[in-house]
C-alpha cells in the first residue's frame, strides 16, 4: 500500500510547490466513507478509467479555495465564484494527471491497462453531494494536507481494478 500512497503524497506536494510556491505537510492518511466531505465548502473531482476506475478528489473550506486562487491570479477573492472554481479545478487536474502518470509508471500493466482521466468537475458542497464512480464497498483513501500554517485540505483517492482490463 505504501508504494501507492507515497507517490500520491509526493505528487500533491510537488504540484503545490511548483504551481503555487506553497509547502504542504501531509498528515496521517486514513480510509473514510463517501459522506465525509459535507463540512467542506468546495470539492473538485477527476474520474479515472482504463485499467482501473475511480476518482481523485480535492476538498477544502472556502478560505483555502480563496487563498489558492489569490496565489494563482494575484487578485483578492471574497466568495466562491467561477475563477475560484476554475482554479481549484485546474489544481486537481494537474494533481490527477501526475498521479495517473505515476501509477502508470509504477504498474506492471500492459498498455491496454493504463489509466486515463476525465475533465474536472467542481462542486460547491452545499449544492450537491459527491457521486463516487465506484461500488459502495470501495475503500476511499483520504490524505489531509496542512496548508497556510493552520488550515487543512483533503486529497481523496479511490481506485478499483477493472475485471475486463
Amino acid at each position: 500500500m505504501e508504494e501507492y500512497i507515497r507517490p500520491i503524497i509526493v505528487v500533491c506536494k510537488n504540484v503545490f510547490k511548483e504551481t503555487l510556491d506553497l509547502d504542504l505537510e501531509e498528515e496521517r492518511p486514513f480510509f473514510t466513507k463517501k459522506e465525509s466531505w459535507e463540512d467542506c465548502d468546495l470539492s473538485a473531482v477527476i474520474g479515472i478509467t482504463g485499467g482501473a476506475h475511480g476518482a481523485v478528489i480535492i476538498s477544502m473550506k472556502k478560505k483555502i479555495g480563496l487563498q489558492i486562487t489569490e496565489k494563482l491570479t494575484g487578485l483578492k477573492y471574497t466568495d466562491i465564484d467561477d475563477d475560484v472554481q476554475d482554479a481549484v479545478g485546474e489544481i486537481i487536474n494537474i494533481i490527477a494527471g501526475n498521479i495517473k502518470q505515476s501509477l502508470n509508471d509504477l504498474s506492471h500493466l500492459d498498455d491496454s491497462s493504463h489509466l486515463f482521466i476525465s475533465l474536472p468537475t467542481v462542486i460547491r458542497n452545499s449544492e450537491k453531494r459527491i457521486k463516487w464512480p465506484v461500488k459502495e464497498s470501495a475503500r476511499i483513501l483520504c490524505i489531509p494536507f496542512k496548508i497556510f500554517k493552520d488550515e487543512s485540505f483533503f486529497l481523496s483517492v479511490t481506485l478499483e481494478k477493472n475485471n475486463e482490463a
